[in-house]
């Protein structure tokens, strides 16, 4: 996917700032996460982690043929996985279907990468019909879960008011969580927000 998904431009006063963040793509960090947090669970069989090793030497084939027997069997760790290939064309030729079938599969069971990725489908329209709603639905999954990206597109979708009231107050407490990530974007615009005084008395200090 492009580097970056979601092209959301905020006007805020002080700055033109604040595009939607992240590409699609799952991180080799975030592969060795799963790997660590799954535990004795389905996606750490020696499968799956055989087919971490496959990706991460871009062995894409032999991924693919690792985690497709788990993925149907309903592993998440895999579907999300599966999704992410057939996103970026890695391993078979790219199908934005096929990526929102497996991400979705994914996200179903709480996977909040998979909720993430399909959230930002809904919202470009590929593989799915472009619909605002379903990609607030799943970016709240996400962000509830922690899920960092999440909760900053959650935030500029709020502050737009794009498939959804505008809402000062949720844009600054999502911007707040995602800023306490790490989100650099995310600590920005909420010192512009307590610059400008959108959804909290105006502060300067605070801005700082």
């Amino acid at each position: 996917m492009r580097p970056q998904d979601i092209q959301g431009l905020l006007s805020l006063t002080l700055s033109p700032c604040l595009q939607f963040l992240m590409s699609k793509r799952t991180s080799l960090f975030r592969l060795t996460l799963i790997v660590l947090l799954v535990g004795a669970g389905l996606g750490a069989n020696a499968d799956f982690n055989e087919g971490i090793a496959a990706y991460e030497r871009g062995d894409y084939t032999t991924a693919l043929r690792e985690w497709q027997p788990l993925a149907e069997q309903g592993d998440a760790a895999a579907q999300s996985m599966l999704g992410q290939m057939y996103d970026e064309g890695e391993g078979e030729p790219q199908d934005y279907e096929a990526a929102a079938h497996w991400y979705r599969r994914a996200a179903e069971q709480g996977h909040a990468e998979a909720q993430y990725n399909l959230g930002v489908m809904y919202y470009d329209g590929e593989g799915v019909l472009q619909d605002y709603k379903a990609a607030i639905q799943w970016f709240r999954r996400a962000a509830e879960q922690g899920h960092a990206d999440a909760q900053y597109n959650l935030s500029v979708m709020y502050y737009k008011g794009a498939g959804i009231p505008q809402d000062y107050k949720l844009a600054i407490k999502w911007f707040r969580r995602a800023a306490e990530q790490g989100i650099i974007e995310a600590q920005f615009n909420l010192g512009l927000m307590y610059v400008e005084g959108k959804g909290v008395p105006q502060d300067g200090k605070l801005a700082a």
